[in-house]
């Protein structure tokens, strides 16, 4: 056998991702306060490139208008400035203050403080918190008596059993079926009213009586503090109404602007040349992605509002079917483009802020002459039937099933289980023995 060496020229096309391409790409999916902090980076590293942002917003003393409200600014979410009180620390600190203990029990209830939950509750064992304040498990216990006199009543409890008594005790209403009631817990998390009242040793009546006075209690009494507001995140797109229907505009509230500073570049010569050209590129290039990233972002935002016209005048039981390829076909970009765009940013519309990927949603078969319905409008359409039922005789997933299917969209019941299962709904059965429990049977 011979052996040689030979070349072969062939012609060939290739896709290379390059480190700019991959940018860009990102620079999709950001929403607005990411693309701001990313601009940032970058114009500390280059001296052509400079962040402009959109100017702060007056301080406002009114409370917002529901999100509903056409034409208002996001930026309006920040007149909720109300003072949220003092915090669960500050107020056991000075309640313990109040108590009257001696330098070595103060000194010990400070281990105790750090053990507290945020709702309340010890969150460690007393055979551990013990050691640590320097006490004996005999004098723990004593000191913890004496945190348990604490307002808000529960405080300090070590189980959720032992919250419900020290309130119910405060209250006076630990009579001792009351106590039998919070033995047994585990029967009343199961909704077994049955097996609670012969655990208990009593009737339903009285069953029920008792369970009225139980849920005027605070399960979590550490939550009635630090109640300031959770910060809200702004939506990239606001939808209004116009004259030629729905519009769809770019916050611009909190959108960044990318400024190229070429006019400073003649203040570097000689050998900073290279350098120069090289950072005027990169600016050059920023500007442009974003402006990329800002245009198709609303192409796909407007063709996403033209579809769901239903929804935004009626609300979710009229959300069409929608795939991420037919908002591409139509925009005219690749299905993975639109895949990025939605999963970032969000939306705010008459109905709500909502995620611009929550508006995709697969077609259910309908009868012929029906229209197709989308998985969203079914959801929304099972939490209906399921908020209008009788307590006493709630509605299976084939009653469901039978509903919708009548109302022109097919559905088995094994579909009605999976969007149950979605939207946090128990069964029939599960739901009849909650209506028990809270008593609206």
């Amino acid at each position: 056998m011979q052996l040689y060496t030979a070349q072969s020229f062939a012609q060939r096309q290739s896709l290379v991702v390059t480190a700019q391409l991959q940018q860009a790409i990102c620079l999709l999916q950001m929403p607005n306060a990411e693309l701001s902090s990313f601009i940032e980076t970058q114009s500390e590293e280059n001296p052509f490139l400079e962040l402009r942002l959109p100017p702060a917003p007056a301080p406002s003393s009114a409370l917002p208008r529901s999100q509903a409200a056409a034409g208002d600014d996001w930026d309006r979410v920040a007149g909720l400035a109300a003072d949220p009180g003092p915090s669960l620390y500050v107020h056991v600190t000075a309640e313990i203050a109040r108590l009257g203990l001696t330098a070595e029990e103060s000194a010990a209830a400070s281990v105790f403080l750090d053990a507290l939950e945020p709702w309340g509750w010890l969150g460690q064992p007393l055979e551990l918190l013990a050691p640590r304040a320097g006490l004996s498990l005999e004098a723990a216990e004593r000191l913890l008596a004496k945190l348990h006199r604490i307002e808000p009543a529960g405080l300090f409890a070590r189980s959720l059993a032992e919250c419900l008594r020290l309130q119910a005790s405060e209250q006076g209403l630990l009579t001792p079926l009351f106590a039998a009631v919070l033995d047994h817990l585990s029967l009343l998390a199961a909704a077994d009213l049955r097996g609670l009242c012969r655990a208990c040793g009593c009737g339903m009546e009285e069953l029920k009586a008792v369970l009225r006075q139980l849920r005027g209690l605070n399960p979590k009494p550490g939550a009635l503090f630090d109640a300031a507001p959770s910060p809200q995140r702004p939506p990239d797109l606001l939808v209004s109404p116009g004259p030629d229907g729905w519009r769809v505009d770019l916050n611009r509230s909190t959108l960044p602007t990318v400024v190229v500073r070429a006019d400073t570049a003649q203040d570097f010569a000689g050998s900073a040349a290279p350098y120069v050209g090289e950072r005027l590129s990169v600016a050059r290039w920023l500007a442009r992605a974003v402006e990329h990233r800002n245009q198709t972002t609303l192409k796909i935002g407007a063709e996403v509002v033209r579809r769901q016209r239903g929804f935004l005048e009626e609300g979710p039981a009229r959300m069409e079917p929608m795939t991420l390829r037919e908002v591409a076909d139509a925009v005219g970009v690749h299905e993975s483009t639109v895949s990025r765009v939605s999963s970032g940013l969000m939306i705010a519309t008459p109905q709500g802020t909502f995620p611009l990927k929550s508006f995709f949603t697969a077609a259910l078969s309908a009868r012929e002459g029906d229209t197709a319905g989308s998985a969203a409008a079914v959801r929304h359409r099972v939490r209906q039937l399921v908020q209008a039922e009788s307590p006493d005789d709630p509605l299976s997933d084939d009653a469901i099933a039978r509903i919708i299917s009548d109302e022109g969209v097919t559905l088995a019941r094994r579909t009605v289980a999976k969007y149950r299962e979605q939207l946090n709904i128990p069964s029939s059965v599960q739901r009849r023995r909650q209506a028990l429990v809270t008593g609206a049977l």
